[in-house]
C-alpha cells in the first residue's frame, strides 16, 4: 500500500514563489534483479508524476527504474490565486496515488 506526504505552505502572498514538496511511499523494483534461485522480479516502479494547481498542470515528471524507493520531488511554484493543489502518481500494475492540498494566498 502506497501513501502520498505533499508539503505546501498554508499561505503565500500574490506572486510568492514557494517550494513544494511531494513524497509517496513505494518499494520500486526494478525489473532487473533476480531471486536466489534466478528468477527474475517483475518491475514495479512510479512512472509519471503529475501536479495540477486550480486545475492547471504545473509540473510533470516521468520516472525511470533507476528511481528510488519512496521518490521526494521538490519544485517551486508561484501562488496567483487560492485553490486546490493536486499531486497524483501513477505507475505498473496500476498503480495510482493521489493527493491534494490548499494554499491560500492573500
Amino acid at each position: 500500500m502506497a501513501d502520498a506526504i505533499v508539503s505546501v505552505p498554508a499561505s503565500a502572498r500574490p506572486g510568492e514563489v514557494v517550494e513544494i514538496r511531494a513524497l509517496v511511499r513505494h518499494p520500486m523494483e526494478t525489473g532487473f534483479r533476480h531471486t536466489q534461485t534466478g528468477e527474475r522480479i517483475p518491475r514495479n516502479i512510479i512512472t509519471q508524476f503529475e501536479c495540477s494547481y486550480l486545475g492547471a498542470e504545473v509540473f510533470r515528471a516521468t520516472l525511470h527504474p533507476s528511481i528510488t524507493a519512496n521518490p521526494m520531488l521538490v519544485f517551486a511554484l508561484r501562488a496567483t490565486f487560492s485553490g486546490r493543489i493536486e499531486f497524483r502518481w501513477s505507475g505498473d500494475n496500476g498503480f495510482s496515488v493521489t493527493e491534494s492540498a490548499t494554499i491560500s494566498v492573500a
